[in-house]
């Protein structure tokens, strides 16, 4: 009898302690803590590494593996951000530290242990300059307590992320050089796909997910072979590497990058891997320069340019859901023009077709040149590739395209963009979408969001985790959403106090933006 008893009790701990949560996790590297959960179930895990240092001799170089530690690594601290100079209002406020050492990621997960819930991996906006994975609106909580698992990364900005140079090119095993940034992602999501499992994602329905800069760079993760089987689907808020300006060819930005390289007094990248990183971040955004790194075609990450890619059917297809925001142009207007007029813009982009040009955009009232100026500065940057990768997806793809427009002004103080742009109406402006998108619209302490802002949040919020995990934003009452067809019905959904599906109005004027030639610099 006592045997049986204590045989039970042996059997009843050995249950507990199987079912009890463990206090460490294993991923690549090492062991690491596991986080406390919130009230609301949800554990965050801050400043994974997904790869080595990108330092030293590592520097201007594909991502290597993560270097092993010893211990339990804590989790409860964000990892520096990627070096960048001070470029946006509101992102800049929001900096806390930077570090040339800075491959890391965050995830926000609430799944039980065994469950396989859908990936979602946030690439940050920033102009392929600046922002990081931790700013407060890509806080994924809500995500999280709507389903998703949340990985937010940083990637090599800049001269960092994208320096190309003929000596790097011939070291490359790919021959190729300049696309750093664009590996990272692709480490990035490769780790996801072995790691992930530890946190109740599933690695097999990964959504990959960015805005400006970000939602470029899942355009061109879609175009990469390298990219491929990495994600199931993807959501692109407010950029994409198609349009009328042509990337860098690899030769272009090797040029670049020799010229920069004399720039600082060193001729070969030996000499530049000993520079500091202070020094090179200081050219890269001395007075009077303008190095504009970014992509190039580097022949190995992106053998062609994304729309040839799309056109020849050989992207990564996988459903989409697009789209970009009302007032794109409104915050970059005057440094889209410079110096030039409306009329004179338009002359320069189309020739002898700028008279029809000038039907879509109006100007014989002051406030129809306002509006028409910031509509087309946003169409040339924001609107029409976006709308032109969507179309390209279309076209050669098999998955659907699900399209929006953001139409809701953000409840912004005056002051939010500095004094440059107090008592300017700015709209539903590029980047305002993102706390909707993540469920808090409240996220700065500044911001005051009205009851119409968080029943729009946490619309916006649901559609994105749907597809995240279905590929289909519909269900759970909210408006109907109906897949893109330029050729059909062309519904596309507006997301404002009210949103609805509505016939795309601008359709007209982005296929002539199409047909036109590539605008004169």
């Amino acid at each position: 009898m006592f045997a049986k008893a204590a045989l039970a009790v042996l059997l009843f701990a050995f249950g507990q302690a199987l079912a009890a949560p463990a206090d460490t996790l294993a991923i690549d590297g090492g062991k690491i803590a596991v986080a406390a959960p919130t009230a609301d179930g949800v554990r965050v895990y801050k400043g994974l590494p997904y790869a080595a240092p990108p330092i030293g001799d590592l520097r201007w170089r594909e991502p290597a593996a993560v270097i092993p530690w010893s211990g339990v690594r804590a989790v409860n601290a964000f990892a520096p951000n990627c070096l960048q100079p001070k470029v946006f209002h509101d992102i800049d406020p929001f900096n806390p530290s930077m570090s040339e050492d800075c491959l890391y990621l965050n995830i926000w997960t609430a799944a039980k242990p065994g469950e396989a819930r859908p990936v979602f991996v946030w690439i940050h906006g920033g102009g392929y300059q600046a922002g990081y994975g931790a700013e407060p609106r890509h806080d994924g909580t809500v995500l999280a307590e709507k389903g998703l698992v949340v990985v937010t990364i940083n990637y090599r900005l800049g001269v960092f992320g994208f320096l190309a140079h003929p000596e790097l090119t011939a070291e490359s095993p790919h021959h190729a050089s300049g696309d750093y940034a664009l590996m990272d992602m692709i480490a990035a999501l490769r780790w996801v796909r072995r790691n992930i499992a530890t946190f109740g994602g599933d690695p097999n329905r990964v959504t990959i997910a960015g805005e400006s800069a970000g939602s470029d760079a899942v355009s061109r993760l879609m175009a990469s072979p390298e990219a491929h089987g990495l994600f199931q689907r993807a959501i692109g808020e407010s950029g994409a590497g198609f349009g009328t300006t042509p990337d860098d060819t690899l030769a272009t930005a090797e040029a670049k990058g020799e010229a920069f390289a004399r720039a600082m007094d060193g001729d070969t990248i030996a000499q530049l891997r000993k520079r500091s990183s202070a020094e090179l971040l200081a050219l890269e955004v001395a007075p009077n320069e303008n190095w504009g790194f970014g992509p190039d075609i580097d022949g190995w990450i992106l053998p062609a340019p994304p729309s040839e890619i799309f056109a020849a059917g050989k992207q990564n297809d996988v459903s989409m859901l697009v789209g970009w925001n009302a007032d794109e142009g409104s915050l970059f207007e005057d440094g889209f023009f410079g110096t030039r007029s409306l009329s004179d813009a338009l002359a320069a982009r189309f020739g002898d077709r700028a008279a029809e040009a000038a039907k879509f955009y109006p100007s014989s009232t002051a406030d129809e040149l306002r509006r028409s100026r910031e509509t087309y500065a946003g169409d040339e940057v924001i609107a029409q590739p976006t709308w032109m990768w969507a179309d390209a997806q279309i076209k050669t793809g098999h998955a659907p395209v699900y399209l929006y427009v953001f139409d809701r002004h953000p409840p912004i103080p005056p002051d939010w963009f500095g004094a440059a742009f107090e008592g300017k109406e700015v709209g539903a402006f590029h980047s305002g979408e993102i706390p909707y998108v993540f469920g808090h619209p409240d996220i700065f302490p500044s911001w005051n969001p009205t009851a119409d802002d968080r029943a729009l949040a946490d619309q916006m919020s649901s559609d994105w985790a749907a597809f995240a995990a279905s590929g289909d934003p519909n269900g759970e009452g909210r408006p109907a959403w109906p897949a893109y067809d330029p050729n059909g019905t062309a519904q596309r959904m507006v997301f404002d106090a009210v949103s609805a599906a509505a016939y795309d109005s601008d359709l007209a004027r982005r296929r002539f933006l199409q047909e036109t030639p590539t605008p004169t610099p």
